[in-house]
């Protein structure tokens, strides 16, 4: 799931980005555009009230990022209520988000 807040200036948007995955998880992070495809740079943080990973960025307005979530150091995710979806080049899709 994508939550997106306005910030005030009008110029940027907070992204909240939600994933509740299928089975157990120990980590997963938030990889795409907005961080160069870094497994590293976005971690998301476990909520143990409702077993929900979750990661807010601070993006600019009016652009399009591809991303996707990698789940315990060994697969992929896509988050399925992405804006888009576009084909990566590697015989899977990538999730999308407008901002």
């Amino acid at each position: 799931m994508i939550k997106k807040t306005p910030m005030s200036g009008g110029k940027k948007v907070k992204v909240t980005f939600e994933l509740k995955p299928k089975s157990g998880a120990a980590a997963i992070s938030l990889v795409g555009d907005f961080n160069g495809w870094s497994r590293e740079a976005t971690p998301m943080k476990l909520r143990k009230k409702d077993g929900v990973f979750a990661a807010s960025l601070t993006l600019p307005v009016s652009q399009t990022f591809q991303f996707r979530y990698w789940i315990d150091d060994r697969r992929w995710e896509n988050d399925w209520a992405a804006d888009d979806y576009v084909p990566n080049g590697h015989g899977e899709d990538n999730s999308v988000v407008h901002t």
